[in-house]
C-alpha cells in the first residue's frame, strides 16, 4: 500500500469513515435508466437488422425521372425524394423521432453505387436462397450470430451481408431496382476505368488476398465531423430564402475561377432540393404524430405526441427555440447525411458545446429540467444505436463488427483557448451511465486545463465496463491538425475545434458564430469531407509474409507480388523489401481508390453533408469540388502493427543476430504454422490456444526461440527502436502519395475488426502468432500475453516517437473490475490515462470487464443480451461480434495489479 492510501485511510479512520464505504460510493449512486428509455431499450433488444426498398425506390424513380437535369441538382432530388417518403414510425415513449428507414434498425442496398452483387446473384436471390460471398474478404469475414444480426435465411426472411433481413416479397422489387445501374453505377464505372492502370491486375491480386481489405467506394463518407450550424444558425425555411438570394447574386456568374465559378448557382439549386426534401421529412413525422395523438387514448402519450406533432413542425421550417428542438434536428440532419451513402463513422462532434446554449436558456426559463435533458439524451442514445449501415459482410462485419462509428467527443479547448468542458457535457456522461447503449461512443480530448471533477466524472464512466468514454490527447490532436492542414491555412484557432471523426480519425473542425438567446456562442464543427477513402487497411504482417514467401500466398497457392528474388542476407534486406511491397501496394491501391472516389464525387456528390459544411454553404461549392475548409483528408489505413514490430524483432534476433536459424528455416516454419493445427482447423482464434500435430517435434526449438524473442511493450530499445523507425518510415512513404484532392495522403492506425479477417489469411508469424489467429489490436497495444513488465514499461514503449506524426494511435487496455474499485478505484484510473497523456500518447481506451464473464457470455450469449465490450475505437454488443474478434478480446493482457504498480512508480 503507498504511503498516500496509507494517509488517506487514516484520516477517514479519524472522522469514523471505513475506506469500504467509500470504494463502494460511485457504483451505488448510478440512477437507473428513465423508464421511457427501459420500455424503448426492451424493444430494440428483440429487433432483427431489417434491410428494406422504400428509400431506393424513391431515389430510384426520381434519378430516372429527371433524366437529362444537371448532376448535382438530379442528386439532391434524388435524395430529397427518398427522405421526404418514407414511412414515418413512431414509437410510444420515444420524445426524438426519426429513423434510417421505416424499420427501427434498418437500413438499405445503394445499387446506384455498386448493383453488381445484386445482379450477379439474381438467380440465387430470386430463388430464396443465400447468396454466396461476394469477395474473399467478404468470405473470411465473421458476423457475430446473436443480437439483431440475421448471418441466416429463415422463414420468410433472406439473410443479406450476413447481417441484414429481408422479406422474400422484396427480393424482386432489389433485383429490379439493381438492373437499371448494370454497367454505370459507381463500382462499374471507376473499374472500367481502373482497368487502363498498368498494375491493375496487382490491384486485383492484393484484394483478392485480402491483403488490402475493402475499396473506397464501399464507404464513400463518413470517418469525418458533423457540422449542425447552418441549420441551427437559420432553419429550413431561411435557408431557402438564403438560396435564391445566391442564385440571384451568383447564377451566370463566374467570379475569378473559371473552373468552379459558374457551378455556384447550381450549388445553391440543389441545396434548394435537398432542403425542401429534410423540410418534408420533418413535416410528415409531425403529420403521424398529430395522427396518434388523435387516437391515443392515454393522457401521457397523447401529450407526448402533441409534443413531438410541435416540435417536428417547427424545425421542419424554423430555426430551433429549445434544447429539444435543436437536438431533434441535429438528429434529422445526422441521419439525413448517413441515408446518402452506405456509411460509417459519421461523428456527432462536440454536440455538448453546440447544445450549451439551448440547454442554458431552458434551465434558466424553467423549460426543462437536468432530469428531463437527461432522458432527452438517453433516448437520443438509443436513436443513434439504431444506425446501421448496409454493406458487404467484409465491411459490416470483417470492419465494422456492425458498429456505425457515431463518435461523441467532449471536453479540449475552445476558441479563445480555454476548457471547452460545458454544464451539459456532464449530463452527456450521466445519460451514459445510465442508459448503456454502444452507441454514441464518448471519447473526452484529454487537456491539462480540463477540469477535475469532469475528468473523474468521465473516469467513474469509463470504468463501468462500457467501453466509454475513450481518451485522447488535446495537445496532441492539436499538433497534428498544424502539422496536416498547415499548407491549408490552418491556424492554432482552428486546430482547437478538432475532434474525432470516425472511430478514432482525427478530423479538422472550425469554430462558427451560433446566434442565440441574446448572444453569440462560438460552436465547433467538421471543416472537411471524409477522412478516409484512402487505402483501406493493409494486412502489414501478411506482407511480410509474402517478403519471406517471395510474393506467392502459401494459404492459396496464388502469386501477390513479383518475385523479388532475393536472398534476405541481412535483416536490412528483409526490411527494405517489405518497404518495397508496402510502396508497390499503396502505389496501386491509391491509384484505384482516387479514380473510385473521383467518380463517386462527379457523379454521387454529397447532397445534405454539403449543406452541412458551413465552408461549402458560403462558398457555394460541394463537398467534391473541394468546397470544406480543408481538404487534405484521406489516408492509408495499417492493420497489425505490432504482430509486424514483433515478427520482424524475432527475425532480427533469432535469424541475423543471434543466427539460431536460416531465413529460409524461420519461413518454413511458419509456413508449417510451427507444427500446430491453424485456427481455421480448431475455429478458435485466441493465440492462446495450441494444438499439436505429429509435425510439432521437428519446430519445437524455432517456435520457443520466437515465444521468447524481445517483445514491444516492455521498455527494451531493442525492439522499440524498430517501432520508432517503422512510424517515421511510414511517415516519409504515405506522405508521398496524393489523393484525389491532389493533398499528400496520412496514415491512420487503427485495426477496428479487420485483425480478424487479416488475421485470418495469414500464416503464422515470426512472433510465435499460428495461423488464422488475430493480429495484435489497435496500432500500439501489446500482443496478448507479452508485454511482463507492466502499463509504464508499456507506455514507455508506446511514446518511442512523436504521436503527432500521424493521424492517430491505438492503445487498448483490458482491466479487471476489482483494479478500479471505488472513489480510490477511479482516480486510479484517471491517474494511468493522465500518465499516458503526459508521455505524449494519443489515445487510450479500456475493457473493463473478467474474463470469466466474456468466457461465460460467449457459450450463453442469450443470457448476456446487454454486455458490451471495447473493441477497437468502438463500443458493441458481445453477442453482435464474431468471434475471433471475440476470442481476440478475451486474451486481451488483463492488469489486475497494474494500476497499483503505476501508482508506486
Amino acid at each position: 500500500m503507498s504511503s498516500n492510501e496509507t494517509k488517506l485511510q487514516d484520516v477517514l479512520k479519524s472522522r469514523g469513515i471505513d475506506i469500504a464505504q467509500v470504494d463502494e460510493q460511485l457504483e451505488a449512486e448510478i440512477p437507473e435508466a428513465k423508464e421511457s428509455s427501459k420500455k424503448l431499450m426492451e424493444t430494440y433488444y428483440t429487433l432483427k437488422v431489417t434491410a428494406d426498398m422504400e428509400v431506393p425506390y424513391w431515389y430510384n424513380r426520381s434519378w430516372w425521372e429527371n433524366d437529362g437535369e444537371l448532376i448535382e441538382v438530379r442528386r439532391a432530388r434524388a435524395m430529397g425524394a427518398a427522405l421526404s417518403h418514407m414511412t414515418p414510425t413512431i414509437q410510444p415513449y420515444e420524445k426524438i423521432v426519426m429513423n434510417k428507414t421505416k424499420n427501427v434498425r434498418g437500413g438499405f442496398p445503394f445499387p446506384w453505387t455498386t448493383s453488381s452483387f445484386f445482379l450477379a446473384q439474381a438467380d440465387a436471390l430470386m430463388a430464396e436462397v443465400d447468396a454466396p460471398a461476394e469477395n474473399e474478404a467478404d468470405a473470411v469475414s465473421i458476423v457475430g450470430a446473436g443480437g439483431g444480426n440475421v448471418t441466416k435465411s429463415y422463414g420468410n426472411i433472406i439473410s443479406l451481408a450476413k447481417k441484414f433481413g429481408m422479406r422474400k416479397e422484396e427480393i424482386p422489387v432489389l433485383v429490379k431496382t439493381s438492373e437499371p445501374w448494370r454497367g454505370i453505377s459507381i463500382e462499374d464505372i471507376s473499374d472500367k476505368y481502373s482497368r487502363t492502370l498498368p498494375g491493375y491486375g496487382q490491384y486485383r491480386d492484393l484484394m483478392d488476398s485480402v491483403v488490402c481489405m475493402f475499396d473506397s467506394f464501399a464507404i464513400a463518407q463518413g470517418r469525418e465531423v458533423s457540422n449542425y450550424y447552418v441549420p441551427l444558425e437559420y432553419g429550413f425555411d431561411r435557408i431557402l430564402e438564403i438560396c435564391d438570394e445566391k442564385m440571384a447574386e451568383v447564377m451566370g456568374e463566374a467570379g475569378d475561377d473559371g473552373i468552379l465559378g459558374m457551378s455556384r448557382g447550381y450549388y445553391y439549386a440543389a441545396m434548394k432540393e435537398i432542403v425542401m426534401g429534410l423540410s418534408k421529412w420533418c413535416e410528415n413525422y409531425s403529420r403521424q404524430a398529430a395522427y396518434l395523438a388523435s387516437i391515443e387514448q392515454d393522457a401521457e402519450l397523447k401529450a407526448n405526441y402533441e409534443k413531438i406533432k410541435e416540435v417536428m413542425h417547427n424545425i421542419a421550417h424554423k430555426k430551433p427555440a429549445n434544447f429539444w428542438e435543436a437536438i431533434q434536428m441535429t438528429v434529422c440532419c445526422h441521419l439525413g447525411v448517413t441515408n446518402e451513402d452506405a456509411m460509417s463513422g459519421l461523428s456527432i462532434g462536440r454536440l455538448g458545446q453546440v447544445l450549451q446554449p439551448y440547454y442554458e436558456h431552458d434551465i434558466r426559463e424553467g423549460i426543462m429540467t437536468d432530469e428531463e435533458v437527461i432522458e432527452i439524451l438517453e433516448l437520443y442514445r438509443i436513436k443513434i444505436t439504431c444506425i446501421e449501415c448496409f454493406a458487404s459482410a467484409g465491411v459490416s462485419g470483417g470492419v465494422l463488427s456492425g458498429n456505425t462509428f457515431n463518435n461523441l467527443s467532449m471536453g479540449g479547448l475552445n476558441k479563445e483557448g480555454l476548457t471547452a468542458v460545458v454544464p451539459l457535457e456532464y449530463l452527456i456522461i450521466e445519460a451514459g451511465m445510465r442508459n448503456r447503449t454502444p452507441q454514441p461512443t464518448l471519447s473526452v480530448l484529454y487537456d491539462e486545463k480540463t477540469p477535475e471533477d469532469f475528468l473523474m466524472k468521465a473516469a467513474s464512466c469509463t470504468k463501468l465496463g462500457l467501453g466509454y468514454p475513450a481518451w485522447m490527447n488535446n495537445q496532441g490532436g492539436m499538433n497534428y491538425m498544424l502539422d496536416n492542414y498547415g499548407p491549408e491555412g490552418m491556424n492554432l484557432e482552428d486546430a482547437r475545434a478538432w475532434c474525432l471523426g470516425g472511430c478514432l480519425e482525427s478530423s479538422p473542425g472550425c469554430f462558427q458564430p451560433l446566434h442565440f438567446d441574446g448572444k453569440v456562442t462560438w460552436v465547433p464543427g467538421g471543416a472537411s469531407p471524409t477522412c478516409g477513402t484512402g487505402v483501406h487497411f493493409l494486412a502489414m504482417p501478411k506482407i511480410l509474409e509474402l517478403v519471406l514467401t517471395n510474393g506467392v500466398d502459401k494459404r492459396t497457392g496464388k502469386r501477390v507480388y513479383p518475385a523479388h528474388n532475393k536472398n534476405l542476407d541481412s535483416f536490412e534486406a528483409v526490411y527494405e523489401q517489405w518497404k518495397q511491397y508496402m510502396n508497390d501496394s499503396i502505389l496501386i491501391l491509391n491509384k484505384v481508390n482516387n479514380i473510385q472516389m473521383d467518380v463517386w464525387r462527379k457523379y454521387l456528390m454529397p447532397a445534405v453533408n454539403s449543406l452541412l459544411k458551413p465552408d461549402c454553404f458560403r462558398k457555394g461549392q460541394h463537398l467534391g469540388t473541394m468546397g470544406a475548409r480543408y481538404n487534405a483528408s484521406i489516408n492509408v489505413e495499417s492493420c497489425g502493427t505490432i504482430t509486424l514490430i514483433n515478427s520482424l524483432a524475432s527475425i532480427k534476433k533469432n535469424v541475423y543476430d543471434d543466427k539460431k536459424f536460416t531465413i529460409e528455416e524461420m519461413t518454413d516454419a511458419m509456413i508449417n504454422n510451427f507444427g500446430f493445427k491453424t485456427a481455421y482447423e480448431t475455429g478458435v482464434f485466441s493465440p492462446d490456444f495450441r494444438e499439436s500435430t505429429e509435425n510439432s517435434p521437428k519446430y519445437e526449438e524455432i517456435f520457443a526461440a520466437c515465444v521468447n524473442a524481445p517483445k514491444y511493450g516492455n521498455a527494451l530499445p531493442y525492439v522499440d527502436q524498430l517501432l520508432k523507425t517503422y512510424e517515421y518510415d511510414m511517415y516519409e512513404m504515405v506522405h508521398s502519395y496524393n489523393s484525389y484532392y491532389g493533398k499528400p495522403l496520412y496514415l491512420c492506425q487503427i485495426s477496428v475488426s479487420t485483425h480478424g479477417p487479416q488475421g485470418f489469411i495469414t500464416l503464422g508469424t515470426a512472433d510465435s502468432r499460428l495461423a488464422g489467429t488475430t493480429y495484435s489490436d489497435g496500432s500500439l497495444s501489446a500482443a496478448p500475453g507479452t508485454d511482463k513488465n507492466g502499463l509504464y514499461a508499456l507506455f514507455e514503449s508506446a511514446t518511442v516517437y512523436d504521436h503527432g506524426i500521424h493521424q492517430n494511435s491505438q492503445m487498448n487496455l483490458k482491466l479487471h473490475p476489482s483494479a478500479v474499485k471505488g472513489l480510490n478505484g477511479t482516480r486510479k484510473l484517471l491517474d494511468v490515462v493522465r500518465a499516458y497523456m503526459r508521455k505524449g500518447g494519443f489515445h487510450v481506451q479500456f475493457n473493463i470487464v473478467d474474463s470469466k464473464t466474456l468466457r461465460s457470455a460467449q457459450v450463453t450469449p442469450d443470457k448476456y443480451r446487454d454486455l458490451m465490450i471495447r473493441v477497437a475505437g468502438f463500443t458493441q454488443y458481445w453477442c453482435e461480434i464474431g468471434k475471433p474478434i471475440q476470442d481476440e478480446v478475451i486474451f486481451r493482457t488483463q492488469y489486475d495489479e497494474a494500476i497499483k504498480k503505476l501508482m508506486e512508480v
